[in-house]
């Protein structure tokens, strides 16, 4: 029918679970001493264990998933500077 509103996606229940279908998280907003934490590891170890990544992420009060993506993107990072 004309005029009708086309309905709206389910709303985001909070920011660890996607919007809708093909939705994403939102961006982790790390803190500076999260991001320092995660800077010294690095500087010590490029590639952390499922261990350490455990540890880490408790230390932090991050999820093991945010420390991995984290380290991923830092090698990337490294990569395109070298």
């Amino acid at each position: 029918p004309s005029g009708a509103v086309p309905e709206e996606g389910p709303e985001c229940a909070g920011p660890e679970e996607p919007c809708g279908r093909g939705g994403r998280r939102l961006r982790t907003a790390f803190s500076a001493e999260q991001i320092s934490t995660l800077e010294s590891s690095f500087q010590r170890q490029q590639y952390l264990g499922a261990a350490e990544r455990r540890q880490l992420a408790g230390r932090m009060r991050l999820s093991e998933v945010q420390i991995k993506t984290w380290f991923q993107n830092r090698r990337m990072k490294l990569k395109r500077q070298l």
